[in-house]
């Protein structure tokens, strides 16, 4: 008795694989250095919109640090580390009171917008317990 199966899986792999490979976007820049800005909004009422500008580098460790600016009412000008897998972007690091925040968020087809959900932790200046909501930054 002939197996079918191992050839026909032999055919298969290969255009289960190109079909995968055609589905997956292609991200446009992976590079993140540069000025990247957007408003989060809260997902909480009374907490007002805030701006945010990001300046992502390389540290003198190769690491990709981002310096932000920015003034909510929970946090001011945080120190991010950013890490990327895929088109996943994350931001997190505290300022200088202690509070801190995390943007977590995926690359549009661009390359240049990541939409994005934040939480920010702020109980050790004392400005707010916590706050979170969604934003989009864009490389400017």
């Amino acid at each position: 008795m002939i197996n079918l199966m191992l050839p026909l899986r032999t055919l298969l792999f290969p255009l289960l694989l190109m079909t995968v490979m055609q589905a997956a976007p292609v991200y446009a820049t992976t590079d993140l250095s540069g000025t990247w800005s957007g408003t989060f909004n809260s997902n909480h009422e009374g907490v007002a919109p805030f701006m945010v500008t990001v300046v992502i580098n390389k540290d003198s460790s190769g690491r990709i640090v981002g310096n932000s600016t920015l003034a909510s009412q929970c946090l001011k000008n945080a120190q991010l580390q950013v890490t990327v897998t895929g088109s996943t972007v994350v931001l997190a690091g505290r300022d200088k009171a202690g509070d801190n925040m995390t943007v977590r968020g995926s690359l549009d087809n661009t390359g240049t917008v990541l939409n994005s959900t934040y939480i920010l932790n702020g109980s050790a200046a004392g400005g707010c317990e916590t706050d979170d909501g969604t934003g989009s930054l864009a490389k400017r």
